[in-house]
């Protein structure tokens, strides 16, 4: 039987869990982007030392939201307030199911009354396609997917382009490209620069934790705004990196943003029911994995709540949007809270030394610089016999030289406190063409702060990377 809806696949698996924990997508690619221009380790120092060029054009969803009703619309779709958000501005968008379960995140930018951009993962922008096809409001959508995973040498073609120069020399560049200084732009405030003879939108971001500008035009400038950002580094004697996908994917890991968390959209009647027919079988949330030495049989207990992940002191609780009466409810309970996990080194090397015993059974294989075998991660942090958290998004830091991790844990444990990660999928592991077989190890975790580089914590604006849980 053809299956064409999620609900479908959902249907023919007979356990939603099992399903996403046995998926055959394969590891995560983030597409056309090479691997690595010189190296990992030193792209990943130049973010931290020098200064790096990220090319984002073609791993995000791209979604623009237009009408007289678009700032309405949006506001009932996510948690955020809208009351600030003027012009030449941007926000960490994230919409919640009406049991108040986060389905993703998207930066959104206001570029004019009217009309907003919205940039980021699959499962938020299939979730406003879907409330502007069953609403009744009077926007327009435009919907430019990522790029194919693996576009097997056929031609790609996006709307935008989107660059990002970070790190502490930046500025230099900055200077050289737009022939003079650059305005001075406010934390996630957007103005015009010049690349070139380009007259281009600048955000003021910094994902790897250091200073930097987000630069976005038509797709069909790329090159030639590639080719003046470089030749502006070398006029301003940068060493600047550009970095392929192998470290793009870990930078997060120093500035404390989980990329990936599983949305809560694979239970609930009413409207989730219907999306869930909608969603095609196709779809992110019909073809994703879960990875991880974590298993319950309750779909619900790998999802996590806006508290949990940092994002609530910015919800809009004088609006109304969907899920708002299920974060009521939540905000005063005992939510788990955001971390960074270091995890040991001798734990890790003993995980590595396993696969060059000829004969033995070998511990799950950690991949460098990120063992990315899931679409989502979830490993059980123990504590005494119990479980006191899930790790959910892991890498190797070169800058740090340590693996780290993101994850939630428990109200009660403290920064400091030493817990037990279980690393690797029971009984040999699952049917994800992803994952070998292999034992689970122990491997020694300490809480540490989020995020976790120094640069992030002390110079970031006040935002979702600092402020502790709600």
């Amino acid at each position: 039987m053809t299956r064409s809806s999620l609900s479908d696949v959902i249907s023919a698996s007979g356990n939603v869990v099992e399903m996403l924990r046995n998926s055959k997508v394969g590891m995560y690619v983030y597409p056309v982007v090479a691997p690595e221009f010189t190296n990992w380790r030193d792209e990943q120092r130049a973010w931290r030392e020098s200064a790096v060029l990220f090319d984002q054009s073609h791993h995000m969803d791209e979604v623009i939201v237009e009408g007289p009703q678009a700032a309405a619309f949006l506001e009932y779709v996510g948690i955020n307030s809208f009351a600030n958000f003027d012009l030449n501005r941007a926000k960490h968008f994230v919409p919640v199911t009406p049991a108040g379960h986060v389905i993703g995140d998207m930066i959104i930018f206001r570029e004019r009354e009217d009309k907003f951009i919205l940039v980021g993962r699959a499962p938020t922008a299939n979730w406003v396609q879907f409330q502007q096809a069953i609403g009744k409001w009077n926007v327009r959508i435009h919907r430019d997917p990522r790029s194919p995973s693996r576009p097997d040498g056929k031609a790609v073609y996006r709307t935008h382009y989107r660059f990002q120069i970070q790190g502490p020399d930046a500025p230099k560049i900055f200077e050289k490209m737009n022939g003079g200084p650059v305005p001075d732009i406010k934390f996630f405030h957007v103005d015009w620069i010049n690349v070139g003879s380009k007259r281009v939108q600048a955000l003021r971001h910094g994902m790897a934790g250091a200073p930097g500008l987000e630069i976005w035009g038509p797709y069909a400038d790329l090159e030639y705004i590639r080719s003046v950002i470089l030749q502006s580094a070398r006029d301003a004697g940068v060493d600047l990196h550009q970095v392929g996908s192998r470290a793009y994917s870990t930078n997060t890991l120093e500035s404390g943003w989980i990329p990936s968390p599983l949305p809560g959209i694979y239970t609930g009647d009413g409207m989730m029911k219907e999306y869930r027919d909608w969603l095609g079988a196709d779809s992110y949330e019909a073809t994703g994995a879960i990875g991880g030495s974590f298993v319950s049989s309750n779909i619900e207990d790998y999802y996590v709540n806006p508290f949990e992940l940092g994002y609530g002191f910015y919800i809009g609780w004088k609006s109304d949007f969907i899920g708002k009466q299920s974060l009521e409810k939540m905000k005063d309970g005992r939510n788990r809270k955001k971390v960074t996990f270091e995890w040991n080194a001798e734990d890790v090397v003993k995980v590595i030394a396993s696969a060059f015993q000829p004969g033995e059974d070998h511990y799950k294989w950690i991949d460098f610089p990120q063992p990315n075998y899931a679409s989502t991660s979830a490993d059980m942090v123990m504590h005494d016999g119990k479980m006191v958290g899930m790790s959910m998004f892991n890498g190797y830091s070169y800058n740090e030289r340590c693996l780290l991790s993101l994850g939630v844990v428990d109200a009660d444990v403290q920064e400091g406190d030493v817990l037990t990660m279980i690393w690797g999928e029971p009984n040999g592991g699952t049917g994800k063409t992803s994952t070998e077989r292999h034992k689970q190890a122990e491997i020694r975790v300490r809480v540490s702060a989020t995020p976790y580089a120094r640069e992030a914590r002390e110079n970031y604006a006040e935002s979702w990377r600092t402020k502790k849980a709600g």
